[in-house]
């Protein structure tokens, strides 16, 4: 398992810049990939984006595709998400997720953070 706490949710208007931050830590893993789903209200949670352990392998949903980057910090336990005209339809609570491989990590992840809420405003 591994442990996520999610950092930077918040308000913005369309067209503005969020950057999420994930921390994660682990006792049973050394290295795993990352990412982020969202579940806007009354829709399923879905898949954003995915970076692997090295940071050299990234995934993006069509969606984000172009205006949304992932990456990971030095020390690897971190995971940003930086987001970049945001749209209205982006609004939806962002959840960091981890699991041994990208691949995992795009079909549903076995660890989640709690978290944040992202809304952007028309």
């Amino acid at each position: 398992q591994v442990q996520l706490v999610e950092f930077g949710g918040g308000l913005v208007q369309a067209g503005g810049s969020l950057r999420l931050s994930c921390a994660a830590s682990s006792r049973t893993y050394s290295n795993y990939a990352m990412g982020w789903f969202r579940q806007a209200p009354g829709k399923e949670r879905e898949f954003v984006a995915a970076i692997s352990w090295s940071g050299g392998n990234t995934i993006y949903a069509d969606s984000v595709k172009g205006r949304f980057t992932i990456s990971r910090g030095n020390a690897k336990n971190t995971v940003y998400l930086q987001m970049d005209s945001l749209k209205p339809e982006d609004t939806a609570v962002y959840y960091c997720a981890a699991d041994l491989t990208i691949e995992t990590v795009v079909a549903g992840a076995r660890s989640w953070g709690q978290g944040t809420q992202v809304t952007v405003s028309s």
